[in-house]
């Protein structure tokens, strides 16, 4: 992987080891390379190795021992897959189920006024993922996306691979960029802590996000709920 231009060295050690990891040539647990393997494969300081690591333990990506090495902690889990805006660093070695609520072509209001729209009308896809054994949920998330024909399908079909992201790529729609809110949400409304298969009041990461294309045409609005305890959020501007 080339050097970007005024990135530091030891940035770019984070970003190719990322890379690695993301796309799964390193899976959870893996180890990686010792400090001296690395500095000879960038050809750098142990120092630069060191701050490159650094980067990759504050993403949530890997966990370092001290006197054994580095080891991934990333296990590819996902709150959504478009185009990376979003990543949920899910810490658990538990299997994951997620629960389609609800496909449909309908208005909410509230994520109209949020984005200024005058039409309420949306693409809504309700989301939930619970852990498989107890099925304790770990992120609720409602998707919005302004209603276009193309949709149609969905509504028959439900989401290319089960995947949002590729549901967009089909319809033609393809994210150039967006923006993100996080806070913490004190005390989780009745609603979704019955969704969740969880106790009312519970704090919650709240996020909401919204995405567009190379036009600046809003592509999506999702709204998520997750355990603080379970995820990370990682932005990339």
């Amino acid at each position: 992987m080339k050097r970007e231009v005024g990135l530091s060295k030891s940035t770019h050690i984070a970003r190719t080891l990322e890379q690695e990891i993301r796309s799964g040539r390193m899976a959870r647990g893996h180890r990686l390379e010792s400090e001296a393997e690395l500095v000879r494969r960038f050809d750098v300081s142990r120092n630069t190795v060191r701050k490159g690591l650094e980067e990759l333990a504050r993403s949530g990506l890997i966990t370092t021992r001290t006197g054994i090495g580095s080891f991934v902690t990333y296990e590819g889990s996902s709150i959504d897959d478009a185009m990376g805006w979003t990543l949920a660093l899910a810490q658990s070695d538990s299997a994951v189920d997620t629960k389609v609520l609800r496909i449909a072509r309908d208005q909410d209001a509230a994520a109209a006024s949020f984005l200024g729209l005058p039409d309420g009308e949306f693409l809504c896809v309700d989301r939930v993922r619970l852990l498989s054994d107890s099925g304790l949920g770990l992120s609720l998330e409602r998707s919005r996306s302004p209603w276009r024909d193309r949709f149609r399908a969905v509504l028959e079909q439900g989401l290319t691979k089960g995947s949002l992201g590729e549901t967009f790529r089909d319809a033609g729609l393809f994210i150039h960029g967006g923006e993100e809110w996080a806070n913490v949400m004190p005390s989780l409304p009745e609603r979704e802590a019955r969704l969740m298969g969880r106790k009312p009041g519970e704090a919650m990461l709240h996020t909401r996000r919204v995405t567009r294309d190379a036009d600046d045409q809003i592509i999506e609005y999702v709204e998520s709920f997750l355990d603080p305890t379970r995820f990370g959020l990682h932005l990339e501007f």
